[in-house]
């Protein structure tokens, strides 16, 4: 395993994956099925079908969204979909133990010197003295679902400070917001473009980031069927190769802000067909804008971050305690960091 750290290293891991984007003769006959949301932080896939970047690795691509992480890993499961990007879950973990899925690089982390994820309060609950995540004990803190991300992050943080909030499960992001813009719960963590027009519109306060309490965290990761990741090398690889070079436009356009302002605005009316299309360009490219977040180039995996997380979720008695991460991760596609 190798072992590195920091954002300046996640820029090294891309040149070997995005090396030699040969049109290998798979998938000639069929369609690749990649599971996303529609947040920002999947802008990878996004920008490898629009630009692509798939094509180019040998792919037929077609999206199919979901409204969280776990009906997703069920359909990769199920051989619905091939490939998917979402944080690790209860279930992802579950689904892996029983030989159907494996996680094979990373995609969003939390970043040293990157904005990133937020701490959010009702405004209800922020006038009443939730201020800090000192307050969120007692404390109604949004999920999905048990064993989500939500789940993790808010227990971690609620960890940190001696507390311990309670945890109110509404299945879909869309529930968690409207739960929160009515005080039907009193906090949540989310990615920034949806935190910031939140805070912006009143509906809520950012109380603290996510980074403070986990720097370095694995936030998503890019997954799919055991089979595929034991069996159908070229067309992970494939997979692999088109989704980093997504990643790499991405960051250097969107994060490093290397290609310009006109660049900025051309990805941004690319995203803007995934993330937000309800609302007309001008009212969500400042919410795409604010919620850049690092994206791990080259798929690299902080298989530090996942070993925490599977420990969380086993302290839980979320999962087996017996899984270890061999059952949850295939790391032969991608660089490692493990600190």
């Amino acid at each position: 395993m190798v072992k590195l750290n920091r954002r300046e290293t996640l820029g090294l891991m891309g040149a070997a994956a995005l090396t030699g984007l040969a049109r290998p003769a798979i998938a000639q006959n069929r369609k690749t099925v990649v599971g996303a949301l529609h947040l920002t932080s999947h802008s990878g896939s996004f920008i490898a079908l629009e630009r692509g970047y798939f094509a180019d690795a040998g792919l037929d691509v077609e999206l199919k969204f979901f409204q969280a992480a776990q009906p997703m890993a069920v359909a990769i499961a199920s051989g619905d979909v091939d490939f998917g990007v979402t944080a690790i879950s209860g279930g992802l973990v579950s689904l892996a133990d029983k030989g159907a899925v494996k996680v094979i690089g990373g995609a969003l982390s939390e970043a040293p010197g990157i904005d990133g994820q937020k701490i959010l309060a009702s405004d209800e609950a922020f006038k009443a003295g939730l201020t800090s995540p000192k307050g969120l004990g007692g404390k109604r803190f949004g999920m999905t679902t048990a064993g989500s991300s939500f789940h993790y992050m808010g227990s971690k943080i609620g960890a940190a400070e001696g507390v311990t909030p309670e945890f109110v499960p509404l299945q879909k992001v869309g529930a968690i917001i409207g739960a929160l813009k009515s005080n039907q719960i009193d906090a949540w963590s989310i990615v920034p473009h949806i935190a910031k027009p939140l805070a912006g519109s009143g509906a809520a306060h950012i109380i603290g980031n996510v980074a403070d309490y986990l720097p370095n965290y694995q936030v998503t990761t890019v997954f799919t069927s055991a089979k595929n990741a034991a069996d159908d090398r070229a067309l992970t690889e494939a997979f692999l190769k088109g989704f980093s070079a997504g990643v790499a436009d991405y960051d250097d356009t969107m994060v490093d802000k290397k290609n310009g302002e006109a660049a900025i605005n051309e990805m941004v009316e690319l995203i803007h067909k995934y993330v937000y299309s309800d609302r007309p360009l001008e009212k969500a490219a400042p919410s795409i804008i604010n919620g850049s977040m690092l994206l791990n180039r080259g798929a690299a995996l902080n298989v530090a971050s996942v070993r925490d997380q599977l420990n969380w979720f086993q302290s839980e008695g979320l999962v087996d305690k017996a899984i270890t991460l061999d059952t949850l991760l295939d790391t032969s596609y991608v660089e490692t960091i493990d600190s």
